[in-house]
């Protein structure tokens, strides 16, 4: 596959290469990538436009699972800016609070879409920009290998989201490892299952238009039935968080052969159970299966384990999870223990070209880079030569990485990364809260939930709630929140978290 020194230009290449092959499929839309291309240009036009002549260089993309959210994805790359996604769904002070962070110049949002009151110019795309706006291309900027390609805010155990600018070197070099590794061409059909603000969307857009394949993008309402939406969409490929199995499981639906269409299986975001992967690889028999592992930081994935095609040959590891397998080609890997020496267990710490030059606020940086040394980075931006320290405990098992955990409070929730120290700072934010701690508890589904338990006079729990969904987005919202006379400590003084879960009936 040829290399392309920024995003759009992959897209670009399919675009000239298979002009009338479907790009994308939306709503009940469909259009050809030299459509889709034509839609990107005109809408690239008014945000230069709505900018004030002048091409942005950040773009707050305030649109979800419509031809304006794919359209101005490519847009705000073709002016040359970065792209920042806001989630609609998302409390209109958290998405205040991203814009300023960010910077943006300018936000798109689509029409219909309940536009918070934002400190910066607001386009909402109509049915005119598809149609008569000419796109002057001499008003773009070329964007560069070193610039911003795209922006994700992740959650932040100060209680404020932390910025991850992922460069175009960035992204490019991931496309290079990971695009021609599905077999996409004209005809493929690959599920768009991330929301636009988590980064496993990227991998989603890119890897389909890449190879010239069909972005397919379902109703979220469809993702809750897996099953039958690879067969009504008739998906090749299916890329998603593995609580999704759970789901078509607890369904009923995932029947030996119930999906006969799927070529390729990858999931991310969260472990993967081997029994959940014998599950899914006996409804999809002709499938080919496998797991790709990382953090934002590290552009998508870092690593990557693909089964083996015959089931008796799969690994048996000592937590029951598929490996995360192997680093990607050109990235050095190495696991630390609690002494900083390299060891076959302890912290995965990762550089080479995927990883990302620190967050955009350097405050963030503070202990997460390690000099060559693993020595702790001290002062100015990391070098080349630093590694990432990614909180994730792996273990080597029989050659292969095997991720065990977290060193930190951070957790996954369905595939969402929170620290749970910001939902923790929200609460002790509130009037009356002396003091708050939240954990994650098995649902009945068998998946961790959140919860929350906390002290102080006067905490009305209703009350709580309606000021968190003032600021937090649905996925960190605790499913209960428990007052207690005071919260548990151990012998050092600290929270006592595992005797918290006992008070909350969970002891383990």
């Amino acid at each position: 596959m040829s290399t392309e020194s920024t995003l759009y230009g992959w897209f670009a290449r399919s675009a000239a290469a298979h002009p009338c092959a479907p790009a994308l499929e939306v709503a009940g839309e469909r259009l050809t990538y030299a459509e889709l291309r034509q839609q990107a240009e005109r809408l690239a036009a008014r945000l230069v436009t709505a900018a004030g002549g002048t091409p942005p260089r950040r773009v707050g993309l305030l649109a979800a699972r419509s031809v304006t959210a794919y359209a101005g994805y490519l847009a705000a790359l073709r002016t040359g800016a970065a792209v920042v996604p806001l989630n609609p769904e998302h409390p209109a002070a958290r998405t205040r609070e991203v814009v300023a962070a960010a910077g943006l110049d300018v936000v798109l949002a689509e029409p219909g879409s309940p536009a918070p009151d934002l400190p910066v110019p607001v386009h909402v795309a109509d049915p005119d920009d598809t149609v008569s706006a000419p796109a002057s291309q001499g008003s773009f900027r070329q964007a560069e290998p070193d610039d911003i390609a795209y922006l994700i805010f992740t959650s932040g155990s100060t209680g404020a989201p932390k910025g991850v600018p992922v460069r175009h070197r960035n992204i490019c070099a991931y496309l290079e490892r990971i695009a021609g590794r599905y077999g996409i061409g004209p005809g493929s059909r690959l599920s768009q299952n991330f929301e636009l603000t988590f980064d496993g969307s990227v991998h989603d857009l890119f890897v389909a238009w890449a190879g010239g394949g069909t972005l397919v993008v379902p109703a979220r309402a469809q993702l809750m039935s897996p099953v039958r939406t690879v067969n009504s969409l008739r998906l090749t490929h299916w890329f998603s968080v593995p609580s999704l199995i759970t789901f078509a499981s607890r369904l009923g639906t995932l029947a030996p052969g119930s999906m006969p269409t799927l070529r390729w299986s990858v999931f991310g975001g969260e472990p993967l159970t081997l029994q959940a992967a014998r599950e899914w690889r006996a409804a999809a028999p002709g499938s080919r299966l496998e797991v790709l592992y990382g953090p934002t930081e590290l552009t998508i994935s870092c690593t990557g384990y693909r089964f083996p095609d015959d089931p008796a040959h799969w690994p048996d590891t000592p937590n029951g999870t598929a490996p995360i397998g192997s680093g990607h080609s050109g990235l050095d890997l190495v696991l630390l223990d609690e002494d900083g020496r390299a060891a076959g267990t302890g912290e995965l710490c990762v550089r080479g070209p995927l990883r990302f030059d620190g967050y955009l606020d350097p405050a963030h940086d503070t202990g997460r880079f390690l000099t060559d040394t693993f020595g702790p980075a001290r002062g100015g931006p990391p070098g080349p030569g630093h590694w990432y320290r990614t909180g994730d405990r792996v273990t080597l098992c029989e050659g292969l990485l095997v991720h065990l955990g977290r060193t930190d409070h951070q957790v996954k929730i369905r595939g969402h990364r929170i620290e749970l120290g910001e939902i923790e700072a929200a609460l002790r934010g509130e009037p009356g809260v002396r003091d708050a701690v939240v954990v994650t508890v098995p649902a009945g589904d068998g998946e961790p939930e959140l919860r929350a338990a906390i002290s102080g006079p006067g905490c009305v729990p209703d009350r709580l709630y309606a000021a968190l969904v003032e600021r937090l987005p649905p996925y960190m919202m605790p499913s209960r929140i428990t007052v207690l006379d005071r919260l548990p400590l151990n012998p050092n003084g600290k929270i006592d978290r595992r005797a918290v879960r006992t008070e909350l009936g969970h002891p383990h």
